[in-house]
């Protein structure tokens, strides 16, 4: 009977080598899972946490709301009955009837004859300009009197210097300008970006008839 031949030591050697391999392969996983597990609980704290804050809200707010995870259902509260309105007698003072809308449209709004009306007319009669010319009349008498091709911002210039008292703005003297130009009282023309007016309606020394020459007989 023969005896088993022992192992050699290279085989040892690479069994032990195996071994310490896989020891190590397995605490990497370990480490591994355990701080996957740590992160989950940590994740799970921090919801439990919120949990709680949004349930103490919840109840702060008076809003309950139907109960989850490990929490107990609070008991609904009984609600308490209203009392009936009390009806009016010799103790207590009389209800105040209520009034229409329509009454109180009418109570509100200001008569003809009220001081707010009449200060209220009082104010939109000093406020209102004297009378005199329109702007349109001054537009027009102006460009009469110009010979040459005026502007928006050159007559309101030449309004604002002749009428202090008055306010004239360059949009509203643009705007009243060319609806002279669309009625053909005012001419109007452009020079690169500029806009020019000029009046379409001659002047009295243009219109007044010349003097014929006596021509040879």
């Amino acid at each position: 009977m023969t005896d088993a031949q022992p192992e050699t030591p290279g085989v040892q050697a690479q069994y032990a080598a195996r071994v310490a391999a896989d020891l190590e392969t397995n605490r990497k996983e370990q480490e591994r899972i355990g701080a996957e597990v740590a992160a989950l609980q940590e994740q799970l704290q921090a919801l439990e946490n919120d949990h709680a804050v949004l349930l103490s809200m919840q109840q702060a707010l008076g809003s309950p709301g139907p109960a989850t995870g490990k929490t107990k259902q609070q008991p609904s509260r009984p609600q308490k009955a209203v009392p009936a309105p009390r009806t009016s007698n010799s103790n207590h003072r009389p209800a105040r009837p209520t009034r229409s809308k329509k009454a109180v449209a009418t109570k509100d709004k200001p008569t003809p004859n009220s001081p707010k009306v009449e200060a209220k007319a009082q104010t939109q009669t000093s406020s209102s300009p004297k009378a005199g010319p329109t702007l349109v009349e001054l537009i027009d008498d102006h460009l009469v009197q110009q010979n040459e091709p005026r502007s928006a911002a050159e007559i309101t210039t030449a309004l604002a210097q002749a009428l202090p008292d008055r306010t004239v703005k360059t949009t509203v003297v643009r705007t009243t300008v060319e609806g002279l130009v669309a009625k053909g009282r005012v001419q109007r023309t452009k020079q690169g970006s500029s806009v020019f007016y000029t009046s379409a309606t001659p002047t009295e020394q243009s219109a007044a008839p010349q003097p014929e020459t006596s021509s040879a007989n």
